[in-house]
């Protein structure tokens, strides 16, 4: 996966906030392998991947269904938000994604 900038958290955000709460988590780790999975699909042709993308999580996530951003303040989004940081900081933590 590419690195991952502001654009990419909220894609990620508003596609999982698309999704019913109980499927935002399985959702989350589909788009993280996705990127993963188009970034070396990139690296190694050089080309984008014909249905991932470019293998950022961005371009991942607007392949999904994404809602309308709302404010910062809205309790739904900012626990999307938290999902995409959380699943990030693990993905680091374990190497997953380096």
């Amino acid at each position: 996966m590419r690195p991952v900038l502001h654009g990419d958290a909220v894609s990620a955000a508003r596609a999982l906030l698309a999704v019913p709460e109980p499927a935002r988590r399985a959702m989350m780790e589909r788009l993280i392998r996705a990127a993963f999975a188009a970034d070396e699909y990139r690296r190694e042709t050089g080309k984008c991947h014909p249905m991932w993308g470019d293998g950022t999580l961005e371009v991942a996530a607007r392949n999904a269904r994404l809602a309308p951003e709302p404010y910062l303040d809205d309790p739904d989004y900012c626990a999307c938000l938290i999902l995409v940081f959380e699943a990030l900081l693990a993905c680091r933590i374990t190497r997953a994604c380096s």
